[in-house]
C-alpha cells in the first residue's frame, strides 16, 4: 500500500531552510511534477481507512487543496480550504499559524458550529499550522471527525494531540537522514 506515494517521496530532493531539512515533493510542494496516480493512491487510502460520516472535508491552503479536491471526487464530500487571505464574509474566523520556517493568517469559511468535518494537510512536522486550524475549529463547536496528514516528519504528531486531545492519523512517516528522504507507510 503507498508505493508509489513511497517510492516518490524517497526520491524527493533535500534543501535547508535555516537548520529544517526540508524535501521538495509533489504533494508537500507541486513540484517536481504532480502525478495523478499519487493523488488517487493517497485518496483511495483515506476514504478506505478515515471517511467516517463527514458532512464537509477541511483542508487547509495551499498543499491541503489538491489532497481535498481528489479526495472530493474519490467520496462526493464537498470541501472547504482555510485560507491565507482574509475575505471578511460573515462568520470568518481569523486563525494565527507558527510553523517552523514561517508564520502568519489563515482564515475561516464555509464551516458551521456542528459540522462533522475531516480535516486533511499535506504534511506535519512542527504540529503549528495544524494545532491553530484544529484549536479554531473546536473554538467554533465543529465536531472534528478526522485529523489526517498524509506525510508524518518529526515530532509533530506527538505535539498536535498533546496540544489538541485529537488523534492525528498518518498515512507514512518521513525522515530526512545524511540528507536522504527515508519513508514508511503507516497502513499497511
Amino acid at each position: 500500500m503507498l508505493e508509489k506515494l513511497k517510492k516518490t517521496l524517497e526520491e524527493s530532493p533535500i534543501i535547508k531552510k535555516g537548520e529544517y531539512n526540508y524535501f521538495v515533493h509533489p504533494v508537500t510542494d507541486g513540484i517536481p511534477l504532480t502525478q495523478p496516480e499519487v493523488l488517487k493512491e493517497i485518496a483511495v487510502a483515506v476514504k478506505n481507512h478515515f471517511c467516517t460520516d463527514v458532512d464537509k472535508i477541511v483542508c487547509i491552503e495551499a498543499m491541503g487543496i489538491h489532497l481535498a479536491t481528489a479526495l472530493s471526487l474519490e467520496t462526493g464530500i464537498p470541501f472547504v480550504v482555510v485560507r491565507k487571505r482574509q475575505y471578511g464574509l460573515p462568520g470568518e474566523v481569523a486563525v494565527h499559524q507558527t510553523t517552523g520556517y514561517s508564520q502568519g493568517e489563515l482564515f475561516i469559511n464555509g464551516i458551521n458550529s456542528g459540522d462533522n468535518v475531516l480535516v486533511i494537510d499535506d504534511v506535519v512536522s512542527t504540529g503549528g499550522t495544524m494545532i491553530a486550524v484544529l484549536q479554531a475549529l473546536k473554538n467554533m463547536c465543529v465536531e472534528i471527525a478526522e485529523v489526517v496528514a498524509v506525510i508524518e516528519k518529526g515530532e509533530g504528531k506527538k505535539i498536535v494531540e498533546k496540544e489538541t486531545g485529537l488523534k492525528l492519523k498518518a498515512l507514512i512517516k518521513v525522515d530526512v537522514i545524511d540528507n536522504k528522504v527515508t519513508a514508511e507507510p503507516i497502513l499497511k
